[in-house]
């Protein structure tokens, strides 16, 4: 694991090497064990490692010798002992046992097709200096961030945007549209970033920039959702559920053996990394460590006692943190620097707490991102129920579904109107018009109100683009599909990266082994919501079947939670004017900008205990002290 950075550009080799310099210095944080740096006239790139395989023998810049490729590589490829064996069979000659030497020897064998064989989270750098060639390659699912910039004449990439700011070739312009549609999702949709000028290289793609040319990207993979049928027979659920374990264990098995340091589970005591740490003791792992964290609050808002009961009972170590209001608001700040763009999503600060606590005892974690987008969590059991009662009156003949509308209560409050839209409007086309999503926050008509005098394009329009491009027809495949492709890579994946990696711990997700999440997205509903009454799923099926047998019945019956946090009833009682001089006194760079009125209305709401107010309290709050800590005005 490590931070990578890089110039590609007019500069001396002397002037290259600084500029990487100064980038790497401004990640210690992702690899304090090691670093190194490599330049010629026009180019240089650089890492920051942290020391997870072949604690010796893992230096980059690692240069193969007869391709002449150099390459530095962030992340971790699983299998690389078994392309190790392959590549060894084949009479290449190894140095290390580092799987960077396994990136670049697949590259030098097979070039960019290399990307195929690797199973992993990884942003890589490739340069062929007898060509002047550059690739940078990001894994499938965005599990590893990977930015860069060009402005047609320089191009740089690193693994966070405060390494491209500390080149000191960019000039700090705010994309205004990036912050518009960070208050309606509260975080900053890719490829674009919050910055002008910088992008984020999408998950799953690769960029190819020659001496003389400009970027180009490509996508050798995307996921999406679309249920293939295998042959005439569908699959019965046994045969599902052995393919399911077997594919999770082996995850969860990869993730553990691809390490020279001690590794455990970040433990919520929710399904998803409950499922994780039973799966970690069933593949043999003893004195296994879990890592959980919650406000002293207590009830709702600490899962602790769940979290102690799956420990103790797979038999792993468990360790705790507590935190209260005061914790909180002092990691708030890091929470926003480390994260590079604003993301209001609040339980990066207890990701945060429990990071540091892991990282007294080991250097990688395992946790259960993922599971919900690719095996469908939340509360789409609602969602397909809703849509099973659509496809029953759709099958009615158009006379008796307008009778329909007389039942009384099918549908609930305003059913007279849904029924009118399900016999206008098929269903494999409702979320292209409603665009579902699992944050909204501000509305088109809410920051036309907040922000005077600005006006840009809807960020809703996004989420239709998203939906337009599903291939499925079924509004469940669609919606995961979405998931999977924004709000998991930009919300939950970026700040697990970036919270972790800020202690240096290297985080780790099973549920997004590539495979996995093929397999998953192939299958039947009924893996992932199925049908268990009349009118009513269950979410997470197959997952919940695996672990039916692993862990106590009251981890598979409760609730999800899904890390929460007590701060909407903080500006009730005692937080509400600590907000109000953030948002509104003079030193305020939001408030130069946005309506003080309706940032008024919103505290006071907030006061009175409006949920939505809070949130978008919050959603300001962390958007000016980004602000602040940038040095950078709205206006």
């Amino acid at each position: 694991m490590c931070g990578i950075v890089g110039f590609f550009g007019d500069a001396s080799r002397e002037q290259a090497i600084e500029i990487v310099r100064r980038m790497s210095a401004s990640i210690v944080h992702r690899g304090p064990d090691d670093e190194g740096h490599w330049g010629e006239d026009g180019f240089a790139f650089g890492m920051r490692r942290l020391s997870i395989i072949d604690l010796e023998g893992g230096h980059q810049p690692m240069w193969e010798k007869r391709s002449g490729l150099g390459v530095v590589f962030n992340g971790e490829i699983y299998n690389y002992r078994e392309i190790q064996n392959r590549l060894t069979a084949s009479g290449y000659q190894l140095e290390t046992h580092a799987d960077t030497e396994v990136v670049l020897a697949t590259i030098a064998e097979s070039g960019p097709d290399a990307v195929h064989q690797w199973n992993g989270m990884f942003a890589v750098a490739v340069w062929n200096p007898r060509t002047r060639q550059l690739l940078l390659i990001r894994d499938r699912l965005g599990v590893k961030p990977l930015y860069y910039y060009w402005d047609g004449k320089n191009l740089l990439f690193a693994s966070e945007i405060k390494a491209l700011l500390a080149s000191g070739l960019i000039e700090r312009r705010l994309n205004q549209q990036a912050v518009w549609d960070y208050l309606t999702f509260r975080y900053v949709p890719g490829p674009d970033s919050i910055w002008q000028g910088i992008r984020k290289l999408p998950p799953g793609h690769i960029l190819e920039l020659k001496d003389g040319g400009s970027p180009k990207e490509q996508a050798y993979w995307q996921t999406n959702v679309e249920f293939v049928a295998n042959g005439d027979e569908a699959k019965s659920e046994p045969e599902l559920e052995r393919e399911f374990t077997e594919l999770f264990l082996d995850a969860v098995q990869l993730r553990l053996v691809a390490s020279d340091v001690p590794v455990g589970v970040l433990l919520s005591g929710g399904l998803d990394s409950s499922a994780v740490a039973a799966a970690a003791v069933e593949m043999g792992h003893r004195n296994f460590h879990t890592f959980s964290v919650g406000f002293n609050t207590g009830g709702y808002y600490s899962e602790l006692p769940y979290a102690r009961q799956v420990a103790e009972y797979v038999g792993a170590i468990y360790h705790e943190v507590v935190i209260d209001q005061k914790a909180f608001l002092d990691l708030l700040p890091d929470v926003v620097y480390h994260n590079d763009e604003p993301i209001a999503d609040l339980a990066s600060v207890p990701l945060l707490a429990v990071s540091q606590l892991a990282r007294q005892n080991v250097k990688v974690v395992l946790s259960g991102e993922g599971s919900d987008e690719v095996l469908a969590g939340y509360e789409l059991n609602e969602n397909e129920r809703h849509w099973q009662i659509a496809r029953m009156l759709q099958s009615m003949p158009r006379p008796l579904l307008k009778a329909a509308a007389g039942v009384s209560g099918i549908l609930g409050e305003g059913y007279n109107q849904r029924i009118q839209k399900i016999a206008d409007i098929s269903l494999s086309s409702w979320n292209k018009t409603d665009r579902p999503h699992i944050t909204r926050y501000f509305r088109q008509r809410d920051k036309l109100a907040l922000w005077p005098n600005r006006s840009y394009p809807d960020s809703e329009d996004l989420l239709g683009t998203m939906y337009a491009r599903t291939s499925s027809l079924d509004p469940l495949e669609q919606l995961l599909t979405v998931y999977q492709q924004s709000w998991l890579v930009e919300d939950l994946l970026m700040k697990a990266d970036k919270m972790s990696m800020a202690t240096s711990v290297e985080l780790r997700t099973p549920f997004l082994d590539y495979r996995l999440v093929e397999w998953a997205n192939r299958q039947p509903k009924m893996v992932k919501v199925k049908r268990v009454g009349f009118l009513n799923y269950e979410t997470k099926n197959v997952l919940r079947r695996f672990c039916a047998s692993r862990l106590p019945k009251e981890i598979l019956l409760r609730p999800k939670r899904g890390f929460p946090v007590p701060v909407n009833s903080w500006l009730q009682n005692g937080l509400n004017d600590w907000a109000r001089n953030v948002l509104l006194d003079s030193s305020s760079r939001s408030g130069k900008a946005f309506s003080t009125s309706f940032v008024s209305e919103r505290l006071s709401a907030a006061r009175s205990g409006d949920q939505k107010a809070a949130g978008d309290i919050w959603l300001l709050i962390v958007l000016e002290l980004w602000l602040r800590k940038w040095e950078v005005d709205l206006m």
